[in-house]
């Protein structure tokens, strides 16, 4: 058995040190790019949304590695993600690929299921006990690759050139990646602050106060890949903006995988509440909480939103209906960016420049322009 899965961002960190601490066989599929978007778009039907066909490129290039077996998480209500893991293998057979497809998924809110099934997968040598250990070392890892993120998120638009917050980056990725005890992981997060405190050190930067803030909301795949955004994080940070996300991975799978029993970097289980007033019950993937996030990020006085979303992603197609109400509410601009195969850079560049132009011009007025609000709108 060999294995592979989705490539969703820096998810591949925390997977790999999971299956490396069981000793695992496995696959990680490259770096999404065109090439892996080229093949999915071949394979997936017409209609199926940017993350399946981003999904599918990487099974057949793990293929070509000897990967045979895909791990995936499950899904519930109305989302089609709940059924990427069949789909997925029945378009792979079709074309030629015999995956086995793993879906994680504790059943029935049990825990119990999910070591189960990563004990299945890990073979009978690893003990329960091993497996539960590897479990929480991988969360941890999660935990510490959401504050590296949040590290550059804060230096990014106050370093002296895009190319020392991409490098810092990759480095403290790359220190993450290959550290396989607490300590490593530890001392991982305590580099980049040193680099960072010792590059701010050497150059005039702004207070963090003072930057523009712009919440990044909607659905989860488009927050945590870059590829599938054409990088609107990253490219938002380089134009001097502060950026959060409601998503962190750790928060995703402290709420969804371990039922709330842990919260990750940043619970999302606030957005629930927030969201009342406007959405009153669940509509699949992560519509309530894009929502509620919108209403948090406006209540902490971030002076723009932005929605994420996958072309045909009904819970954010939901969402981005009631976005509209949250913007008047508030007087915070929102604006939705939507994906699929076809999203090219230079045009979502042109729109966060526009955006980010009229949310300056919006702050040294006092007042919410006109222009910027139309623009959030189109």
């Amino acid at each position: 058995m060999k294995i592979t899965f989705p490539h969703m961002g820096n998810s591949w960190i925390v997977i790999q040190a999971l299956f490396e601490t069981l000793g695992m066989d496995y696959v990680i599929p490259p770096k999404n790019n065109k090439e892996t978007l080229n093949i999915g778009t071949k394979l997936a039907p017409e209609s199926a949304c940017l993350p399946l066909k981003l999904n599918l490129g990487n099974y057949v290039q793990a293929a070509a590695s000897g990967a045979d077996t895909i791990v995936i998480t499950g899904g519930i209500g109305p989302c089609r993600f709940g059924y990427y893991g069949e789909t997925a293998r029945q378009i792979l057979s079709d074309a030629g690929y015999h995956y086995d497809v793993i879906i994680l998924e504790p059943p029935d809110g049990s825990l119990l299921g999910l070591i189960e099934r990563i004990r299945y997968l890990a073979g009978e040598k690893n003990s329960m006990l091993k497996i539960i250990k590897a479990i929480r070392f991988a969360y941890r890892k999660s935990v510490a690759m959401d504050q590296i993120d949040d590290l550059i998120h804060g230096f990014r638009p106050r370093a002296k050139s895009p190319l020392i917050a991409d490098q810092l980056y990759d480095q403290a990725k790359q220190r993450l990646a290959v550290a396989m005890t607490d300590r490593g992981i530890t001392e991982a997060i305590r580099w980049l602050q040193g680099q960072i405190q010792e590059k701010a050190a050497a150059t005039e930067e702004a207070p963090e106060d003072n930057l523009l803030k712009i919440g990044i909301v909607g659905e989860i795949y488009t927050i945590l890949e870059p590829y599938s955004s054409v990088e609107v994080e990253k490219e938002l940070g380089n134009l001097g903006v502060y950026v959060d996300r409601s998503i962190y991975l750790s928060g995703w799978v402290g709420q969804h995988v371990f039922q709330g029993l842990a919260q990750g970097y940043r619970s999302i289980k606030p957005y629930h509440s927030l969201a009342k007033p406007y959405l009153k019950h669940f509509v699949g993937g992560h519509g309530l909480e894009t929502v509620g996030a919108a209403v948090k990020y406006a209540r902490e006085g971030y002076h723009g939103i932005i929605q994420l979303l996958p072309l045909g992603c009904m819970p954010e197609i939901v969402a981005s209906s009631i976005l509209p109400r949250v913007q008047d509410d508030y007087g915070v601009p929102i604006m939705t960016l939507t994906f699929d195969e076809h999203s090219g850079r230079a045009g979502v560049q042109t729109r966060l420049e526009a955006f980010v132009d009229l949310l300056e011009r919006s702050r040294c007025q006092g007042s919410v322009n006109e222009g910027v609000l139309r623009l959030a709108n189109q």
